[in-house]
């Protein structure tokens, strides 16, 4: 008997199970639908006083609307938010613009809250061009007929009611790209940024050296005046074969820096790199050893870092692994799953918060069966 209880337990854990990684999911929970509109790549934070705020991309639903098809790319894609002030239970109906980008659609608002209060948020934009208009720019990225327009941040300090911006950030450095409108590509990233011990913002951001390979890579840029401006500091990952990209930063305990980010032509699994010199320098990136992406990093309570990521493969869903304080077990972490009934592979880009009351609120956005693209949260506790 005592044999058979054994195997089982071990089934469990193996098969990834939520209980047997010491997390409970309460319940998911639908942040914001509405079938008019392509809802996606939220990102959430929860203000001093616990109201929580979750800013996501939204786009007229073009399949739904005009029989036309889904893209990432919209020419009407604006960043909002949405707010809840009991703990991700209930949202606001009607969402709040958080910016417009005068020449295109923007993507992807990544909000980091600072200790003092303060909110950033960056994203990126497409402009959507006439063939004449595309035909006489070179080393832009494109995703015709849209250009792409590079980074940009934006910043509040009042709980994301008004916003300052939007800044624009150099280049990096070697990237040769060219933008929308024929000037080097303003340094842009999905993922999260980092509030270093030190009080700078620490930023991975994605490059592109068009002369010399199509592969974009990964470096660092800090800040310290609150993503007014920013300073090259060095290169996270570069490699011939493998692009990096999406890019999430967290600080260890210790004070090194651990970047996760998404790879192509490497099997869609997870690369890290790690700093263990306050960002000067980064080792040799690593296989992460696990499909997935992009990723989300944050530290619990208890001192674990809560690792959250997209599967984008069957069976479609979201995932999670809890890593040590000093996110030295990456590879050998228990995978579990928090999600496997997605409709397609266009879902995930999750983001996570722990509440104030220690529970864990992961959001993503997520369809059923094809259907309408929504930003959802999933609502687990520590056990």
């Amino acid at each position: 008997m005592n044999c058979r209880i054994v195997c089982i337990a071990l089934i469990l854990l193996i098969c990834g199970g939520l209980e047997a990684a010491g997390l409970n999911k309460i319940k998911d929970i639908i942040i914001y639908q509405d079938k008019m509109y392509y809802s996606c790549f939220p990102s959430i934070v929860q203000s001093a006083n616990g109201e929580l705020i979750c800013a996501f991309r939204r786009a007229p639903d073009r399949r739904e609307l005009w029989s036309g098809g889904l893209s990432h790319t919209d020419a009407n894609s604006y960043l909002v938010l949405v707010r809840s002030k009991d703990g991700g239970q209930s949202w606001t109906k009607d969402p709040e613009l958080i910016f417009a980008h005068p020449l295109g659609g923007s993507q992807d608002p990544c909000m980091v809250l600072l200790k003092d209060g303060t909110i950033i948020c960056t994203s990126y934009g497409w402009a959507m061009l006439p063939k004449e208009g595309e035909d006489n720019l070179a080393k832009t990225l494109r995703h015709s007929p849209f250009n792409f327009l590079g980074g940009y941040v934006l910043r509040s300090k009042d709980g994301a009611k008004t916003w300052e911006g939007p800044f624009v950030p150099i280049p990096v450095p070697g990237d040769t790209s060219k933008d929308a409108l024929g000037n080097p590509t303003p340094a842009f990233n999905r993922g999260a940024m980092y509030e270093g011990k030190d009080g700078k913002l620490y930023w991975a951001v994605a490059s592109r050296n068009v002369d010399t390979h199509k592969r974009t890579s990964v470096h660092l840029m800090t800040s310290t005046d609150k993503a007014e401006t920013w300073t090259y500091a060095c290169p996270i990952a570069i490699d011939d074969k493998v692009t990096f990209n999406e890019t999430s930063l967290i600080q260890t305990k210790k004070g090194d820096w651990v970047a996760f980010m998404r790879t192509d032509a490497f099997e869609g699994k997870l690369a890290y790199a790690r700093s263990t010199d306050g960002g000067k320098s980064f080792e040799p990136w690593q296989d992460g050893g696990f499909f997935g992406h992009p990723f989300h990093a944050i530290h619990l309570k208890d001192g674990r870092v809560l690792l959250v990521y997209g599967y984008r493969q069957q069976p479609f869903g979201i995932r999670v692994k809890i890593l040590n304080a000093e996110c030295t077990d990456i590879a050998t972490a228990q995978e579990y799953v928090l999600r496997e009934d997605g409709g397609n592979t266009d879902i995930g880009y999750p983001w996570a918060v722990q509440l104030s009351d220690g529970r864990i609120l992961v959001s993503y956005y997520y369809n059923i069966n094809d259907g309408t693209r929504h930003i959802a949260a999933s609502l687990l506790e520590l056990r």
